[in-house]
């Protein structure tokens, strides 16, 4: 088990060789604020404060869980604790299962060809999961997913492109 406290990104970065400070991205580092143990606990729990729930913590709780417990129970846990977490919110609406199982499937794709064991490094280098996420995922499906009743409801397969197989 890694305890090691993960450091959050630096606040300055160099331009020409000169430092400048780093604008923060909202909240969107704000879970590397705790261990991989601590931010999978909390949100296991329904204890994480929602603003740290951001979409890279998302991906971030995918990434912990397909290491920790292989990509199966990944699902599965991943599913059972984000509707429960969406609950204590009073937001069940906002849950979608389709979107949640694409999303571990896609962090699943994206560590079959990475060799990192630090998710700071990971995402870094695997970008299109923060910033085009919606693209990645209409890449697979003809269904807007995000707007889909049945899709908030069941998983729906791809229609486009299967997701990895090599369970």
């Amino acid at each position: 088990m890694n305890l090691r406290r993960l450091t959050p990104p630096p606040t300055s970065r160099q331009v020409s060789g000169v430092l400048t400070p780093r604008t923060p991205l909202r909240n969107m580092e704000k879970h590397f604020e705790f261990t991989d143990e601590d931010f999978e606990q909390q949100f296991s729990n329904a204890t994480l404060n929602p603003t740290v729930f951001t979409h890279e913590a998302h991906l971030r709780l995918a990434w912990i869980h397909i290491r920790k417990y292989g990509i199966f129970s990944a699902i599965e846990n991943i599913c059972n604790q984000l509707q429960n977490y969406v609950a204590s919110l009073g937001a069940s609406d906002k849950y979608n299962k389709t979107v949640t199982m694409a999303a571990v499937k896609a962090v699943y794709h994206f560590m079959l060809k990475s060799k990192e064991d630090d998710f700071q490094v990971f995402i870094s280098e695997n970008q299109r999961l923060k910033t085009n996420f919606k693209e990645l995922l209409n890449t697979h499906y003809s269904t807007d997913i995000f707007k889909s009743a049945k899709a908030k409801k069941e998983f729906l397969e791809p229609e486009l492109l299967p997701f990895d197989e090599q369970w």
